[in-house]
């Protein structure tokens, strides 16, 4: 050897799979000679068919065999050196170093060997010190089993001793059948779960051993596959399932039935990870045909996995006592017509108070294509109990395959007066545009559609026959800002009754700003954007015309509040909003995005000067309920909506906000006299002495007087035999006439002259 062996702190022992093709494998440790490499092939050692390189490395070599073994078969390399010494040092001899290490690394390498194999061996653990662990001479432990005392030394048992306990302080042995029958297996009682055999016999044994005993069954992994239905009785103390019964049984019944009827209480079960499928999706057309039945069951803890290819799905069922107060997980409900059925049968029976999580109701887009199909139902034979109440259903997903089809697909279908159901963020993917069908006296449901594919048109469908109105759809989807917007700061819930003609041409309505998209001159501040009419707005017999260049809207406090919604009632609106700041400047997109809105992009228009939406407020493209979000940089906002595309039909608008807050409107002020109706005006006046007949007048500015306008007059001091006139005789001028109809001349005393202009 040139260099001197070096022997690091490497396992002396490698492992590969093979892949069929492969011949050669590196090890990683050092051999001084090849005759000390061991190699195994599954276990087995080989005794030759294999050459070796690299004795003497102290980085390893390779192996290379005569036949690539087979894909997955097992490689093992390990050195294995003779424990021996054959060599002396001479006394007064020459001790040379080389001799020296090579003794050294092969102690070295041979305790690595040990600690190797030690690693692999049954070992007390380091912290305990002491015990005994010497095995007992061969006839004394001859046909008898190895295990441990109180003390947790060696002993040897009977083998017909039966005994076992669990390996803790305090256990308790017993026998081998007893600890076996602690949880019955349906394998126990000869079910294969292959998917071919007729498993049904083996299962129903299994599940009559455990009501019997009162024990828990547990169906493993597999496909039990059963031509007769199936029954789990009530005095069983639950069913675990990890595999699924196939059912291929008549459709005239249940396929699994969990609980006794009459006025058995199934009272605090635990069924886990039930799933019953039917060999082939059925035509829906018994309601006999179901997949799993639960009846009367009471504070019991239910878990469905999955149930697909019923008429129904899940039936609970309150028959002769009730079914209440339970926790159901539910999983995969697929290809049934009616997925769960929340059903009593009698009329002592009832049917309440239960907890539901999750579930993926759905139907394939090839299953029963001419059939309606529902994803819960409540019902009630003829005579039984219908006041079902308090169910809360959390997260359900539907995904029925019914819309833009002549067929109905609705997740709730109410056939009964069932109160206080209450479904939390459902989703619905391919639905009818109805969270629910009420066909009788159904009322306080409350359902919130997370999702929707169909968008905002989701209502509750009440048929001939229902007597309630069933409750109310929280429809989140695109609209969750706006349903959380209940505060109104300002309402025109008639845009045709707001309407005010301000002169002969020109029109504005109450409460609102009328806005050009293209006010000439050099405007900056807010007085000059929002006028209180303007030509060019055509009243309809229901509200008005927004022709081009022309919108309205609410001019608001935002300083304290940035959230805002806007309802509107027109054919397709666009939304604006112009922003201004503390000093009723103009603000631009020259400060970034200003403007949010909650369902589409807002664009800055620079011709009009204010943000306007992306798209039109429509149900189709998902628009319609806009909010929007200010800027802090904004401090007075103009919210409402404009004609951009073509003229539309405008009839009525309301402002919502955060329940938190109550910015004002801002409206009918003296530096902002927009969206009112009356104005009025007062000024010190001393009349002189008016003779009998004669009168006297004074002109009081007021400001948005126009010809025709109506107006009023009245003084601050008793005026008897003198009559208050008031006329309108130029622009923005009120000239109030006195006259004395009494038959002496009259002197007033000096007081306050009041006048009021109402817009026809």
């Amino acid at each position: 050897m040139a260099e001197h062996i070096r022997i690091g702190d490497v396992a002396p022992r490698v492992q590969y799979l093979g892949d069929g093709s492969r011949v050669a494998f590196t090890y990683p440790f050092p051999i001084f000679q090849a005759e000390e490499m061991e190699v195994r092939l599954d276990g087995v050692t080989l005794a030759g068919g294999f050459s070796v390189s690299g004795a003497g490395a102290s980085e390893g070599g390779s192996v290379t065999l005569a036949t690539a073994p087979a894909t997955g078969a097992t490689v093992t390399l390990r050195r294995r050196i003779r424990v021996e010494r054959n060599t002396d040092f001479q006394d007064n001899g020459i001790l040379r170093a080389r001799t020296l290490n090579d003794e050294l690394d092969r102690i070295i390498a041979a305790l690595q060997e040990q600690r190797e194999e030690l690693s692999s061996a049954l070992r007390q653990d380091p912290a305990e010190v002491g015990g005994s662990f010497v095995l007992p001479l061969r006839g004394a432990r001859a046909n008898r089993m190895l295990g441990f005392d109180g003390s947790g030394d060696l002993v040897v048992l009977p083998r017909d001793s039966g005994l076992i306990s669990a390996p803790f302080p305090g256990a308790v042995p017993h026998t081998v059948e007893d600890k076996l029958a602690e949880q019955l297996s349906a394998r126990d009682f000869g079910a294969t779960g292959d998917g071919a055999t007729d498993d049904g016999p083996a299962l129903q044994a299994a599940m009559n051993a455990a009501g019997a005993s009162g024990k828990a069954l547990l169906i493993g992994e597999g496909s039990f596959r059963t031509t007769q239905p199936l029954t789990l009785p009530g005095a069983a103390a639950g069913l675990t399932m990890r595999g699924t019964i196939v059912y291929a049984g008549s459709p005239a019944q249940p396929a699994l039935t969990i609980g006794d009827g009459g006025a058995a209480r199934n009272a605090s079960k635990r069924h886990a990870g039930l799933s019953v499928v039917r060999a082939s999706v059925g035509d829906w057309a018994d309601e006999a045909e179901i997949g799993i039945l639960l009846r009367n069951h009471d504070a019991s803890l239910i878990e469905v996995r999955r149930v697909e290819g019923f008429t129904i799905g899940i039936r609970t069922l309150g028959d002769g006592r009730g079914f209440e107060d339970c926790t159901m997980v539910l999983g995969r409900i697929v290809n049934n017509r009616i997925g769960l059925d929340v059903h009593t049968a009698t009329a002592e029976a009832w049917n309440t108070s239960i907890r539901y999580h999750g579930g993926h109701f759905a139907v394939g887009s090839t299953v029963n294509t001419d059939k309606d199909r529902f994803g819960i139902r409540l019902s009630a034979a003829p005579g039984a109990y219908v006041a079902h109440n308090r169910h809360l259903f959390d997260g359900p997903n539907f995904e029925l395959n019914a819309e833009d089809r002549p067929i109905a697909g609705i997740p709730f279908l109410c056939e009964v007066s069932s109160r206080a159901i209450i479904a939390r963020g459902l989703r619905m993917e391919g639905c009818s545009p109805f969270v629910a069908r009420h066909t009788g006296g159904a009322q306080d449901h409350v359902y919130e559609v997370a999702w929707a594919s169909q968008g905002y048109a989701v209502e509750i469908e009440h048929v001939p026959g229902a007597t309630r109105m069933g409750g109310l759809v929280r429809t989140l989807h695109q609209a969750a800002p706006h349903r959380e917007a209940t505060r109104e700061l300002a309402s025109v819930p008639s845009l045709r009754a707001a309407a005010i003609r301000w002169n002969a041409t020109e029109t504005g309505f109450e409460t609102l700003a009328c806005l050009s998209s293209n006010v000439s001159g050099s405007p900056a501040t807010l007085q000059d954007y929002v006028f209180p009419a303007l030509d060019q707005f055509t009243l309809t017999n229901r509200g008005v015309m927004l022709t081009g260049g022309r919108a309205l809207g609410f001019v608001v406090d935002a300083r304290g509040c940035r959230d805002f919604a806007l309802s509107v009632d027109a054919d397709a609106p666009r939304l604006i909003v112009m922003a201004f700041d503390g000093e009723n400047n103009l603000l631009t997109d020259s400060l970034g995005q200003l403007v949010l809105a909650s369902g589409q992009s807002m664009v800055w228009n620079a011709t009009a000067r204010w943000w306007q939406g992306a798209a039109d407020m429509t149900d189709a493209g998902l628009s319609r309920l806009q909010a929007v979000h200010l800027s802090p940089a904004i401090a007075t906002a103009v919210i409402g909506v404009a004609r951009i595309s073509a003229d539309y039909e405008l009839r009525a608008l309301r402002l919502n906000c955060d329940p938190r807050h109550a910015p004002a409107v801002m409206y009918g002020l003296p530096d902002l006299p927009i969206g009112v109706r009356s104005f009025q005006a007062e000024q010190a006046w001393d009349p002189a002495s008016i003779a009998a007949g004669a009168s006297v007048q004074a002109n009081v500015p007021v400001p948005g007087a126009r010809p025709g306008d109506f107006a009023q007059a009245a003084y601050s001091l008793a005026t008897s035999g003198v009559v208050f006139l008031a006329q309108i005789g130029a622009q923005d001028l009120v000239t109030v006439t006195a006259w004395n109809r009494s038959g002496a001349a009259v002197d007033l005393n000096p007081g306050t002259v009041r006048v009021r202009v109402v817009k026809a």
